[in-house]
């Protein structure tokens, strides 16, 4: 017996989550101007039609699928559409010169991601033809993470490409996922070499020199983001996603103390040489000094911010977030106007979210059947988990600002469609685990091999 489709269960907790949002929404309204907006019918219209269509091709396609994944991070994208409109309420953050309002435009991009994902769902019948692409995933991530170095930076690092009537992208949103792709199909031929160890130091099994060679590219390749396009955030999800997988694959805590070795002297290094990456630690180590505009630095504003919101929160439209600089607020530093709000009570509540898709992603490897996709889902959920860990531990302070976008909470179009893609991704993978064995069909043999007594 199969595990039940849980469909009924996700469709509940699609109204939810497209519910959660759309109160949120009208809270902003009658906080900033006391009535409920305009525009109320529109979205609330807009983002059940997205979740309603996302529901009934998974139930079409993917009937046995996890059934929290779509409704969380449906969730999490109609949070982050209500704050960056609430953002753009704000006159010092909605200029000219930023843009407008970026609100219709993350509204874009999220359709563009439900597409995306309705389009993996139909197309993508089974994750194990994604292993005959190995050696192609890794070439088209290489390219992915190339390209930017011939574009010229935007705040201090080269992570965007420009294409003519699309607008800005970050290929790096979409390289993790190919990268993992890769990761998976070469640690699933590769774990049982990788996993033999030629001598005991110190507790630890350490392994062969040659089998270091895979993990000391991936490291040079990691070094060479961060010092051509200074994107410490990327080089970060790119080597620790190996480290993570490795150790998935072959259970050896040493690949893990030579990863993060390697990780520690890496960053020393190139924030030794590196200004742009050298000045986002100093800001990190030093957030009360003045800033060269003659105020202190973004990371210190968003300190302020978690302490005034306190435990509660000031409440929905009625922080003072948008004194963080430039387009912070609404891309590295939107956490800071969930804490503000919402307090830290609202804050802990969107890193449960983020835990949840996580957990999901995981309990997904863990009943996937084949090797390739038990790899792939941990590293699609690794990959996530890193992403989220870097964002929130940079807005918090816990270490440096990476300058990635917190996963469908943050602007970005890059960002958005390519999580879409990975939930879609993790749920075919959990279709394939969930769905019931077929039944065995019965032997001839043994019927002609039966003894009849009288």
């Amino acid at each position: 017996m199969g595990a039940p489709s849980r469909r009924n269960t996700e469709l509940a907790l699609l109204v939810f989550a497209v519910l959660i949002p759309v109160f949120a929404y009208i809270n902003v309204g009658l906080a900033k101007e006391g009535t409920v907006p305009a525009g109320v019918l529109g979205y609330t219209g807009g983002l059940g039609l997205l979740a309603g269509i996302a529901h009934v091709m998974v139930r079409k396609f993917a009937p046995y699928a996890d059934p929290l994944m779509l409704p969380v991070a449906t969730l999490l994208n109609g949070l982050g559409l209500v704050l960056i409109w609430r953002l753009d309420q704000e006159p010092t953050i909605t200029t000219d010169a930023l843009g407008g309002a970026m609100a219709p435009g993350q509204l874009m991009w999220s359709t563009l991601g439900v597409a995306l994902f309705l389009g993996v769902l139909v197309f993508l019948k089974d994750h194990r033809v994604l292993q005959r692409y190995t050696y192609i995933s890794m070439v088209v991530a290489l390219i992915l993470l190339i390209l930017p170095m011939f574009f010229p930076a935007r705040f201090g690092a080269r992570i965007w490409i420009t294409i003519p009537g699309v607008g800005s992208l970050q290929p790096g949103e979409f390289a993790k996922i190919i990268i993992a792709v890769f990761f998976a199909g070469y640690l699933m031929v590769k774990r049982d070499a990788l996993a033999l160890a030629s001598r005991r130091f110190m507790g630890l099994y350490l392994p062969r020199g040659r089998d270091l060679g895979p993990i000391l590219v991936i490291w040079a390749l990691s070094l060479m983001i961060l010092i051509f396009e200074t994107d410490l955030g990327t080089s970060l999800l790119f080597f620790g996603l190996f480290v993570i997988m490795l150790y998935v694959a072959t259970e050896r805590t040493s690949w893990v103390v030579f990863g993060l070795t390697l990780s520690a002297a890496g960053a020393v290094t190139v924030a030794t040489f590196a200004s742009h990456v050298q000045s986002r630690v100093d800001n990190w180590l030093n957030p009360l000094s003045l800033a060269e505009n003659g105020g202190v630095t973004e990371t210190a504003q968003a300190m302020y911010t978690f302490g005034a919101g306190g435990i509660l929160g000031s409440g929905l439209g009625q922080g003072y977030s948008r004194l963080i600089g430039g387009i912070a607020p609404k891309s590295d530093y939107i956490l800071a106007t969930v804490g503000e709000e919402l307090g830290l009570t609202g804050l802990m509540a969107i890193l449960v979210l983020y835990g949840l898709l996580i957990e999901r992603g995981l309990r997904t490897a863990l009943a996937a059947r084949d090797p390739f996709g038990k790899l792939l889902a941990v590293g699609l959920a690794g990959a996530f988990a890193l992403q989220v860990f870097v964002v929130a531990g940079g807005v918090t302070g816990l270490i440096p600002l990476t300058g990635m976008t917190m996963p469908f909470l943050a602007q970005g179009g890059s960002s958005v469609i390519a999580n879409w893609a990975l939930i879609a991704i993790l749920l075919r993978i959990s279709d394939t685990a969930r769905r019931p064995a077929p039944a065995p069909a019965p032997s001839t043999d043994a019927e002609m091999t039966q003894v009849v007594r009288p």
